[in-house]
């Protein structure tokens, strides 16, 4: 097994769209994590004896909570396209034969389904602790002047860990749906579909409907209740971002299982 993941994870990150893809995601990451940093230091010099700012117009809340907030939100926006990428990375399988060529290797499916998929979690995981690490990097210079430490502590850690378990799980449903779809772009309609059902709030007034999406899921995983309107605890939220990946990686199996390989 160990030589399969390794061959896998060897084919993802030499393939060059998913090596654009990841780059243009970093990038946007930057651009994303650069605008608020001029407001968030404005914020911060003007703290109430009390411990409060106002960062967002007319509503003001304790620096630690707001800066918290801030640093799982600013990871979380660049990796709504986590999806894509996995997407593409299962979409290459159905490009020149590859999928067959993989099945010739490793006859077993079931093992070769498995090995491809901890493979495209193992490189999830590394782009979700990038993200991770630049929001770090850029919250930092908007907060070294005033508590530089609350970056390394233990809440800041748990939020970002529970940015990690979004990473990895967003991607492996991009991931599976295009393996059973079998093409790209079929897959990434289907996760940007998923995206726009949550921006749109078609479900808004059914808030048990609505947590079963998985960008709501990890809208209730990661963001702070103060300052958003959530439909489930994190608790809640996790348990349905890891059975959607639970149910669409079994899904793939099976239809890589029944299928041709070609």
């Amino acid at each position: 097994m160990i030589g399969v993941v390794r061959s896998e994870l060897t084919k993802i990150t030499s393939l060059p769209s998913v090596l654009i893809a990841t780059a243009v995601l970093l990038l946007l990451a930057v651009v994303v994590l650069l605008q608020p940093l001029g407001m968030l230091s404005d914020s911060l010099a003007g703290m109430r004896p009390d411990g409060t700012i106002e960062f967002f117009t007319g509503h003001r809340q304790q620096a630690e909570s707001l800066v918290l907030g801030l640093l799982v939100a600013s990871s979380l926006q660049p990796g709504l396209f986590l999806p894509i990428i996995g997407a593409i990375i299962a979409g290459q399988e159905f490009r020149s034969g590859h999928l067959g060529v993989s099945v010739s290797v490793v006859p077993r499916r079931g093992k070769l389904v498995v090995g491809k998929v901890i493979a495209t979690a193992l490189y999830a995981l590394a782009v979700g602790v990038v993200l991770a690490a630049l929001s770090t990097l850029f919250m930092y210079l908007g907060v070294r002047d005033w508590n530089p430490g609350i970056l390394w502590s233990a809440e800041a850690l748990a939020g970002q860990g529970r940015f990690l378990l979004y990473a990895v799980t967003a991607t492996l449903i991009g991931f599976a749906v295009t393996l059973v779809a079998r093409r790209t772009l079929v897959g990434i309609i289907a996760v940007t579909a998923f995206i726009a059902l949550t921006m749109a709030q078609v479900f808004a007034a059914v808030p048990a409907i609505d947590a079963l999406l998985p960008l709501s899921a990890a809208r209730n995983l990661l963001l702070e209740p103060t300052t958003n309107v959530l439909s489930a605890s994190p608790l809640h939220g996790a348990a349905v971002l890891t059975g959607w990946a639970a149910v669409a990686v079994t899904g793939a199996a099976v239809a890589v299982r029944l299928r041709d390989a070609r």
